[in-house]
């Protein structure tokens, strides 16, 4: 697929982070862009910033997903690139004790659910919805008629200690792509996962100075956390390349994470 005015998308958690670093990316190759996040005051001024559409919307709720594609198409048009990036995490063990009495505790099973219904349905919801809404649209030149490209992790294989919502629902996400990819592949819509490692995100950022040093030393090569840019740039790479469907990349320097 060609980048250009013709084109639009939507991307998911485009406020910050690995959504916004795509988002401007593929602003700046002319791309009209909607923008789906919660956070209003930032997606606001990062849609300004890009000539794009803000959007506030909840992933885990039908009709604000709903709400969010009707503005970004009214603006827009039908997309046909759509790039999830919304998601978050809890940490805390399946089971242990409790520091102060030694008296036995599990992850609560409503912090689990709350996190599949953000990463995994989430992800999912927006595919659904914007696959049907690429269904309308006419093939392009070189058969494509739209891209998807989702974010798990590399907690996906690696879950450390601690990980075990988040690295079920980015699980989750690398199981479904091949499945969703041959569910559209008579329509020509290609779907991609990239799975990534340490990345300078605004979830790192409130980390002490120290602490992201340490995590960057764990990278084998370069020994730093990933840019996202470079996030940016491999989505990109995934909307362009008529031959990239089906597949769950990662992008790590290596990485392979401990147990903790």
């Amino acid at each position: 697929m060609k980048l250009s005015s013709e084109i639009s998308a939507v991307v998911t958690g485009g406020a910050s982070g690995l959504g916004e670093a795509t988002a401007r990316a593929l602003a700046a190759e002319g791309v009209k862009v909607a923008l789906f996040d919660l956070n209003a005051e930032r997606g606001e001024a990062v849609a300004r910033e890009i000539g794009g559409t803000f959007c506030l919307v909840n992933v885990t709720d039908e009709a604000s997903v709903d709400a969010g594609f009707a503005k970004a198409r009214a603006a827009h048009g039908q997309e046909r690139i759509l790039v999830n990036c919304a998601g978050t995490g809890k940490a805390g063990k399946t089971a242990g004790r409790d520091k102060e009495t030694g008296a036995p505790t599990h992850y609560p099973v409503a912090d689990f659910d709350q996190i599949i219904q953000i990463n995994l349905v989430g992800t999912f919801r927006c595919i659904a919805k914007s696959a049907a809404g690429m269904l309308t649209l006419p093939m392009l030149e070189d058969g494509d008629r739209g891209a998807i490209v989702n974010t798990a992790s590399v907690a996906a294989t690696d879950g450390q200690m601690g990980q075990v919502a988040y690295s079920a629902s980015k699980a989750g996400i690398v199981g479904m792509t091949l499945t969703v990819a041959r569910d559209l592949m008579g329509e020509g819509v290609r779907v991609n996962t990239i799975m990534p490692g340490l990345f300078d995100t605004p979830l790192l950022a409130r980390l002490p100075e120290t602490v992201k040093a340490a995590l960057a030393a764990q990278v084998p090569f370069p020994k730093r956390l990933g840019d996202p840019a470079e996030y940016a740039h491999l989505a990109l790479t995934m909307i362009t390349n008529g031959y990239f469907n089906g597949e769950s990349v990662r992008l790590d320097g290596a990485i392979r994470m401990a147990p903790r």
